[in-house]
């Protein structure tokens, strides 16, 4: 599971207001010549990034290389159920990658487009939020 080894402090405060801005940074292919690219604003759990990393390896047949372009350092927290207010924060459950529209969020080469696109739609069913196939061509000023 993708999680940090050590963070400073345990607990954040959600701040959703930053992620629902397009991203400026991360929006262009660096590594590879296929990506996955976020369309819509999301937080995306350690599961749901692995999930996806495996869907695209496990279609690759392990030929190609590919790059997770974003790291879920955020812990969510959450009460257990029926407890009364107050008492303070819950303990955390999960952790999450802050994903803004435009991000590229994996990054695959070594493979042909044929591979890489059936790559890509089994990838993206299993994130939650809405993506796109983008290629090298496609991200070149």
């Amino acid at each position: 599971m993708l999680s940090p080894k050590k963070v400073k402090y345990r607990k954040q405060h959600k701040q959703v207001r930053h992620i629902l801005q397009n991203a400026t940074r991360g929006t262009k292919l660096s590594h590879g010549n296929y990506g996955v690219m976020a369309l819509e604003p999301a937080w995306a759990s350690n599961r749901v990034l692995e999930a996806g990393r495996v869907a695209i390896a496990r279609t690759a047949k392990r030929g190609g290389k590919l790059w997770l372009k974003v790291f879920p350092d955020k812990p969510l927290t959450k009460k257990p159920a029926e407890v009364r207010m107050g008492k303070g924060k819950g303990s955390q459950e999960a952790w999450v990658a802050e994903i803004q529209a435009g991000r590229i969020v994996y990054e695959l080469t070594g493979v042909d487009r044929a591979t890489a696109l059936e790559a890509y739609t089994l990838c993206a069913s299993k994130l939650p939020f809405k993506c796109k196939f983008v290629e090298l061509k496609d991200t070149i000023l």
